[in-house]
C-alpha cells in the first residue's frame, strides 16, 4: 500500500446519517479552487501532464456529451495529479462564429433591427457585450460537474493572445504559399449568408422529387435525372462515361438545353457511373462540387444561376423566384413541353442542412480563401504512421488515414462579422498585402481590409499551443507542449483533430500537438438511439445532477465508456449510481463507527486473519487492474472493477465476515479495524477521479488528510495471498449455497434457523462464527432435528426446518411444479421427435423448442433436489 504523505489531523468518525450531494458538492468545489489544487505551475520540476478541453461554444450550455467527455478527462487528470504530475487541464471557450452571430442577430431582430443597421464595428461591439453578460454559462455548469480545470488559465479564441496566434500562423502559411484565394464550390447557407464547413452540415433524409428530363432532339437526345431541377438553368454540359456505347455517337456534339436558347456539349468523363440511372448526368459546375471538377477537366464555363439567398438570377420567366418555387415552375414548364420522361414523388434522399438554422445547404461557386492542405495533411498522416502519435483505439487509425490521405483544400473564409478578420488588405491598383501581428497595415486612399472572417476551426486548430502563449516561447509552452493526450469524440476526428495535427506539426517544428489521441463514442439514450430534440429524448444533465448528485451522473457515464463505442444512458442507471454513492457513504460510516482507522502501521500479515489477508490481496489486485485499465483508457472496465470491489468484496463480504471480530473486540478487532481503514483509504483514493465529491468527504473524515485531490495515488504493494483467497472462496461457496437453499425454501433473510455446521478438518472451521452471523444460523439446542443436510465445500450444513416452514404445503407446491415441468419436457420431446414437424418448422422455432426442453430439464433437477431436501414426515 502507499502511505499518504499529506499532513494529517486526528480523524473524526462523525458523518451525517445520510449523504446529501446538494449540500456537499458546491462548497467542496469552491474549496478546491480557492486552494489552487487545479492550477499548473510551469516552473515545477514535476513531469508535465497536459490535456486541453475541447473548447465548448460560448453560446453553449452543458449537455450530456459535454458531461461525458469532461468526466473522462477529469478522471485522467485527477489521477495524474495524485501520481505526482504537474497537471494542466486547459480550459477555455470557442467564439463560435456563426452560432454567436445568430444569437445576437436574433436579439436585434426583437428590436426590429439587423446587423446592417448597426454597422460592422457597432455590431461586433454588441457581440462582445453579449459575451460579457450572457456568454459562457457553461463555465458554471462545468464547476457543478466537478471539472478540475486551471481556471486562472482560461482562454477564449478571440482574446488578444489567441488573436495574435491566428494572425501569425495565417501570415506564415500565406508567405509559404499554403494559403490562397480562389473560386471554388463551397457549402453555402442562404439563411446565414456564409460559407460553412463540412462539420456544420447536418445530413438528413428528406422527401423530394426525382425527375427524368430529355435533353436534345430525336437521335441526338438523352435523358438525365435530377432532384434539383432548378439548377438545369446553369447546365453547361451533359457527361457520359467514355466506354458507354449508348452515347459514343453523341460525345463531342452539342444538344439543345430545354427552356433556354443555349446548346451544351456532351462530354466523356470517367467520373460518370454508366450503371447508375441512364448513365448520363447533367453538369452544373457552379452549383455542384462534382460537376465543378468535371467542368475543370473539360474547360466548361461556370454559370451561376442563383444569388446568395438562393434566388434565381438567370434571365427568363424564372428570374426572381426562390429555388424551391423555381423547381416547381421549371418542372411544370418541362412537362408542358413534353420533356419529362418520369417523375418519382416522394423521393427520399440525403440532403445537407445548416446545423445552425436548419436551412437546406446550397452548393455554390464562390471566391474564398483556402488552405493548401496537401503537405500539411501528409505530415499529419506520417506522424501517426511513424509512431509519434498513437490513436486509441487502434482500429480508428484507418478512418484517420482515409481522411487525411484524401483531404481536399480547406475553405477557411466565412462571410460573417464576428470572428478573426482575414489579415489581408487590397490596394487601389490590385495590390494584395498580408499583414502579420507586428506589422502596420497599408494606409491611404483606396486601401481596404478583406471583409471575411476565418472559419472557427482555424483558431481552434491552434488550441494546444496558442493557449500556452505561442508564438512567444513561454515557460508554459516549454513545459506543457506537446499535450500528453487528446481525449475527444470520434465524430470530430476529421475536423478538429486533423486540423490540430496539421497546425501543430507546422507551427511547432514537426512536434505533434499530443502523444495520444484517445477517441470515445457518442452518448445515446437507453435504447441506443441518438439524442435529438425531434426524438424527444434529449436529457439535461443538470436535472440529473439536481436529483441524484454529480457523482452519480459521472459514475454512470464513466461506467458506459468503452473506447470508440457509443454510450447508452438512462435515468435508472443514474439512480443505480446514486445508490452506489449512498452505499459507499453508509458502509464507510458503519466502518468508522466500528473501528476502521488509518492510525499506526499496518499490522504484520502474521497477525491478520485469513479474511484480513484476503481483502488486502484483493485490494492490491484491484489497484493493478485499475492502473492497467486507466493506461488503456478503459473507463468502463475500471469503473466496473471499482464498483464490484467496493460493493461486493469490501461491503458485502469483508465487512460482513468481520462483524463477529469487531463485536468480539480485542486484538482481532484492532487488527481488522486497521486493515479495514487501509482498504477504505486506498479504495476511496481509487474511486476519487470518477466520483470526487463523496470520496473527498469520506476520505478526509477517515484520514484527517487535507484533501484526497492531492493525496498520493495508490500503488500495488505486490502483496498477494493465494491461500487466503482460496480459503475465503470456500466460505463464499458455503454462504452462497445456503442462501440459495433458504431462498428456495421461502425463508426470509432475517429468519433464524437452527443449524449444525460440520466444518472440522476444513479451512472453514475458523469462520464458523462469521458464517452463522451472515446466514442467521442459531446453535443446535435441545431437540435439534437435521431435517435438511447440505454438503458443500468439503463440509456439511445441517438445518432444522421443522419449525420454520409448512412441510406438507411446500411438498404439494413443489410436486405440482414438478408435474408442470415434466409435462413441458414431454411436449418439447414430442415435437423434437416428430420428423414431419422438424422438416417444416423454421430454424428459429426449432431452436426455441430446444431451449424450452433445456429449461424444463433444469427445472426438474432443481425441484427434485428441493423435494429431497425437505424434512421427512
Amino acid at each position: 500500500m502507499t502511505e499518504n504523505t499529506q499532513q494529517q489531523t486526528a480523524p473524526t468518525t462523525e458523518l451525517p446519517t445520510q449523504y446529501a450531494p446538494a449540500e456537499v458538492e458546491g462548497p467542496l468545489y469552491e474549496r478546491w479552487v480557492e486552494r489552487g489544487y487545479f492550477e499548473a505551475d510551469a516552473k515545477s520540476e514535476k513531469p508535465p501532464y497536459t490535456i486541453v478541453i475541447p473548447p465548448p461554444n460560448v453560446t453553449g450550455s452543458l449537455h450530456l456529451g459535454h458531461a461525458f467527455e469532461h468526466t473522462l478527462i477529469d478522471a485522467l487528470t485527477r489521477r495524474k495529479r495524485m501520481q505526482g504530475y504537474e497537471t494542466l487541464w486547459q480550459p477555455g471557450m470557442d467564439h463560435a462564429g456563426i452560432a454567436t452571430q445568430n444569437v445576437v442577430e436574433r436579439e436585434l431582430a426583437k428590436e426590429g433591427k439587423s446587423r446592417h443597421d448597426l454597422g460592422r464595428e457597432a455590431f461586433v461591439e454588441r457581440v462582445w457585450q453579449w459575451k460579457a453578460e450572457s456568454g459562457g454559462q457553461i463555465s458554471g455548469q462545468m464547476k457543478r460537474l466537478g471539472d478540475g480545470v486551471a481556471w486562472s488559465r482560461e482562454r477564449f479564441t478571440m482574446d488578444e493572445g489567441l488573436s495574435q496566434a491566428v494572425q501569425t500562423i495565417f501570415k506564415k502559411l500565406y508567405d509559404d504559399e499554403l494559403i490562397y484565394r480562389a473560386e471554388r464550390i463551397i457549402n453555402w447557407c442562404p439563411r446565414c449568408l456564409t460559407a460553412i464547413s463540412d462539420i456544420e452540415v447536418e445530413y438528413q433524409d428528406d422527401d423530394g422529387e426525382l425527375v427524368s428530363i430529355r435533353y436534345g432532339e430525336g437521335e441526338d437526345s438523352l435523358v438525365v435525372a435530377t432532384t434539383r431541377a432548378e439548377t438545369m438553368l446553369g447546365d453547361t454540359a451533359v457527361a457520359v462515361h467514355p466506354d458507354d456505347e449508348r452515347y459514343r455517337h453523341l460525345v463531342g456534339k452539342r444538344i439543345k438545353l430545354p427552356l433556354t436558347d443555349r446548346t451544351i456539349p456532351v462530354v466523356a468523363d470517367t467520373h460518370v457511373d454508366p450503371e447508375f440511372g441512364t448513365g448520363a448526368v447533367k453538369v452544373t459546375p457552379a452549383h455542384d462540387p462534382n460537376d465543378f471538377e468535371i467542368g475543370r477537366r473539360h474547360d466548361l464555363p461556370n454559370l451561376a444561376v442563383m444569388d446568395e439567398r438562393a434566388v434565381i438570377t438567370a434571365h427568363g420567366p424564372f428570374q426572381g423566384l426562390d429555388r424551391l418555387e423555381a423547381r416547381s415552375a421549371i418542372v411544370a414548364a418541362l412537362r408542358a413541353e413534353g420533356r419529362i420522361v418520369a417523375e418519382k414523388r416522394p423521393y427520399t434522399h440525403s440532403v445537407g442542412h445548416c446545423s445552425r438554422c436548419k436551412t437546406t445547404i446550397e452548393p455554390r461557386l464562390s471566391m474564398q480563401w483556402w488552405v493548401k492542405v496537401g503537405p500539411l495533411a501528409k505530415a499529419a498522416g506520417d506522424a501517426v504512421r511513424d509512431g509519434k502519435v498513437t490513436i486509441h483505439p487502434q482500429e480508428m487509425e484507418k478512418r484517420y488515414f482515409d481522411w487525411v490521405d484524401n483531404l481536399h483544400d480547406w475553405c477557411i473564409s466565412r462571410q460573417l462579422w464576428w470572428g478573426h478578420r482575414i489579415p489581408v488588405w487590397y490596394g487601389p491598383n490590385g495590390e494584395v498585402v498580408c499583414v502579420g501581428p507586428d506589422e502596420q497595415p497599408p494606409a491611404g486612399e483606396g486601401w481596404h481590409q478583406d471583409t471575411d472572417v476565418l472559419d472557427t476551426w482555424f483558431s481552434s486548430g491552434l488550441w494546444p499551443f496558442s493557449t500556452l502563449g505561442w508564438p512567444e516561447r513561454t515557460e508554459s509552452l516549454e513545459k506543457f507542449y506537446p499535450n500528453s493526450v487528446l481525449l475527444t469524440g470520434y465524430d470530430i476526428l476529421f475536423f478538429w483533430v486533423a486540423r490540430m495535427m496539421m497546425f501543430g506539426l507546422y507551427a511547432m517544428d514537426g512536434t505533434p500537438p499530443f502523444h495520444t489521441i484517445a477517441l470515445h463514442g457518442m452518448v445515446r439514450d437507453q435504447n441506443g438511439k441518438k439524442m435529438s430534440k425531434s426524438f424527444g429524448n434529449v436529457v439535461n444533465p443538470l436535472d440529473w445532477m439536481d436529483a441524484y448528485g454529480s457523482d452519480a451522473v459521472r459514475f454512470t457515464l464513466a461506467r458506459g465508456a468503452n473506447p470508440g463505442v457509443d454510450v447508452p444512458i438512462g435515468e435508472e442507471w443514474v439512480q443505480a449510481s446514486s445508490k452506489f454513492a449512498n452505499k459507499i457513504w453508509n458502509a464507510t460510516r458503519f466502518a468508522l463507527m466500528n473501528g476502521a482507522t488509518v492510525e499506526g502501521e499496518l499490522p504484520d500479515p502474521s497477525e491478520m486473519s485469513a479474511t484480513d489477508r484476503w481483502i488486502l490481496s484483493r485490494l492490491n489486485k484491484t489497484v493493478a487492474e485499475v492502473d492497467a485499465f486507466y493506461d488503456d483508457y478503459q473507463f468502463s472496465k475500471l469503473s466496473d472493477a471499482l464498483y464490484h470491489f467496493a460493493w461486493d468484496e469490501v461491503f458485502d463480504w469483508y465487512v460482513e465476515l468481520s462483524k463477529t471480530t469487531f463485536f468480539a473486540g480485542g486484538d482481532g478487532a484492532r487488527v481488522s479495524g486497521r486493515v479495514l481503514g487501509e482498504v477504505l483509504d486506498v479504495m476511496l483514493r481509487l474511486l476519487h477521479p470518477v466520483v470526487p465529491f463523496v470520496t473527498e468527504t469520506l476520505w478526509t473524515t477517515l484520514t484527517g488528510g487535507e484533501s484526497v485531490v492531492i493525496a498520493d495515488w495508490p500503488k500495488d504493494s505486490g502483496f498477494r495471498d493465494a491461500a487466503a483467497e482460496q480459503e475465503i472462496a470456500l466460505v463464499q461457496r458455503v454462504v452462497t449455497e445456503v442462501r440459495r437453499f433458504r431462498k428456495e425454501q421461502g425463508l426470509q433473510d432475517a429468519q433464524k434457523v437452527p443449524a449444525r455446521l460440520e466444518l472440522d478438518g476444513t479451512a472453514l472451521a475458523p469462520h464458523e462464527p462469521a458464517i452463522r452471523q451472515i446466514l442467521r444460523l442459531q446453535p443446535e439446542g435441545e431437540g435439534f432435528s437435521a431435517t435438511a443436510s447440505l454438503p458443500v465445500a468439503g463440509a456439511t450444513v445441517a438445518l432444522d426446518l421443522s419449525g420454520t416452514i409448512d412441510v406438507e404445503a411446500e411438498r404439494k407446491r413443489l410436486t405440482k411444479d414438478l408435474a408442470a415441468a415434466e409435462k413441458e419436457k414431454a411436449q418439447a420431446n414430442g415435437k423434437l421427435g416428430n420428423e414431419a414437424f422438424l422438416a417444416k418448422a423454421p430454424d428459429n422455432v426449432v431452436e426455441k423448442i430446444r431451449t424450452r426442453l433445456a429449461k424444463a430439464d433444469e427445472d426438474i433437477a432443481r425441484i427434485q433436489a428441493q423435494l429431497a431436501n425437505l424434512p421427512q414426515a
